[in-house]
C-alpha cells in the first residue's frame, strides 16, 4: 500500500486534485471530513469546544459557530495553541483508523487529504507528500471569494499555517494550481501516471 500526503495551503486546490485521485482509484482520508464529523454536536470536538469556551461558540441550532471559533483560534496564538493540541490527537485516532482499515482491505493507493499534514507531523505517516501551491495573492482572492471573509480575515487564516514556501520545500512533489482546473488536472495525470502506475 501506498500512502501519499496530499497538502496544501486553504484555497489553494487541493480538494480538486484529492478528488481527481480518488476518480483514479486512490482511497481518500480526508482530515477536514473527519473534523467535521467529530465537531457534530455531542461529539468529541464539539465538546471540547463548548468545554473549552462555553455556550458563546454555539449556534441556536447546537452547532459549533466555526466563524466564530475561526475568529478566537486565528487571531489568538494561546487559543490555536490550544486548538491544535487538542484536537489533533482526536483527529489523529480516526486517521490511524481509517489507515488500517485500508491496510486489512488490500487498498493499493491511500491519499491522506489533510491541511496541516506537516504542522500536524501526519506526514510521518506517509510514503511521500504532494502539496499543491499557489501565489499568496491569488490565495487571499479565492478565500475572500469562496468564504465571504475580509481581505485581513484571509491573511490572518494564510499565516495561521506554516507558509506554502516551506511545505513546498519539503514536499516530495509540488502541484501548481494556479492555472484552470483542467490544466492542474492534466499535471497530476502525469504526476500519478510517473509515480504510482
Amino acid at each position: 500500500m501506498k500512502i501519499i500526503g496530499l497538502t496544501g495551503g486553504i484555497a489553494c486546490g487541493k480538494s480538486t486534485v484529492s478528488a481527481y485521485l480518488k476518480q483514479k482509484g486512490a482511497f481518500i482520508i480526508d482530515g477536514d471530513a473527519i473534523a467535521r464529523q467529530l465537531s457534530e454536536p455531542k461529539k468529541s470536538i464539539w465538546q471540547a469546544y463548548v468545554n473549552h469556551f462555553g455556550d458563546k461558540v454555539l449556534n441556536a441550532d447546537n452547532t459549533l459557530n466555526r466563524r466564530l471559533i475561526g475568529q478566537i483560534v486565528f487571531t489568538d496564538e494561546k487559543e490555536k495553541t490550544w486548538m491544535n493540541t487538542t484536537m489533533h490527537p482526536l483527529i489523529r485516532d480516526e486517521i490511524v483508523k481509517q489507515i488500517d482499515e485500508c491496510r486489512q482491505n488490500g487498498i493499493e493507493v491511500v491519499i491522506l487529504d489533510i491541511p496541516l499534514l506537516y504542522e500536524a507531523n501526519w506526514d510521518k505517516f506517509a510514503d511521500e507528500v504532494w502539496v499543491v501551491k499557489i501565489s499568496r495573492q491569488l490565495q487571499i482572492e479565492r478565500i475572500q471569494n469562496r468564504d465571504g471573509l475580509t481581505k485581513e480575515e484571509a491573511i490572518s487564516r494564510i499565516d495561521a499555517q506554516m507558509s506554502l514556501e516551506e511545505k513546498a520545500k519539503r514536499a516530495d512533489v509540488v502541484i501548481d494550481s494556479s492555472n484552470a482546473p483542467e490544466v492542474t488536472l492534466q499535471l497530476v495525470e502525469k504526476i500519478w501516471n510517473e509515480r504510482l502506475l
